[in-house]
């Protein structure tokens, strides 16, 4: 199966102390997972994220935010046929190489996979493409996102800047084929 399309298995990074991987497109959860929680969408869909892993324990979305990040990763990877990933937590001093860690750990599914990577608390975004996505989201086209990202982050928006800049990454890489 392409990724992206429903294959009863969800991809996701592993969680690190302080870390919080969001939900990839693609899939319906079969089983409950320890250590993850998991939502109903309003389309029947299963929205799950690993849970946070945090002094304060303070759960960074609510159900109907990752509802709407889980629905535009859905989207984004059902038009392109690329496997998008969204990760929330921190990335350290050298966030572009924990970024290409965290994609690597993508596994198979790294080659066709987009991971957006976002520190609000050190005001970092990195988007890192595989060896066949960076075909069709090249650095240009991951730059617009960013920006609208940012744009939206400023504004105090998190959620809606994760789902616009899926939405631009998804327009630039187009359909698939």
């Amino acid at each position: 199966m392409a990724p992206g399309e429903g294959t009863g298995q969800i991809d996701r990074p592993q969680a690190g102390p302080g870390e919080t991987p969001v939900v990839t497109g693609g899939g319906l959860a079969e089983e409950p997972v320890a250590g993850h929680s998991r939502i109903p969408t309003a389309s029947g869909r299963i929205s799950e994220a690993t849970d946070v892993h945090s002094e304060d324990e303070h759960v960074p979305f609510s159900p109907s935010q990752l509802s709407r990040i889980d629905e535009a990763l859905t989207r984004t990877s059902a038009e392109t046929g690329l496997l998008f990933t969204v990760w929330v937590g921190a990335l350290g001093g050298r966030s572009r190489e924990r970024a290409e860690e965290l994609h690597a750990t993508l596994g198979d599914s790294a080659a066709d996979a987009v991971l957006v990577a976002v520190s609000p608390g050190e005001r970092v975004v990195e988007v890192v493409t595989g060896e066949e996505s960076h075909r069709r989201v090249d650095d240009q086209g991951a730059k617009i996102a960013v920006g609208s990202m940012v744009s939206r982050f400023t504004e105090s928006d998190l959620v809606g800047g994760i789902v616009e800049g899926l939405r631009v990454l998804g327009d630039h890489a187009g359909s698939k084929h």
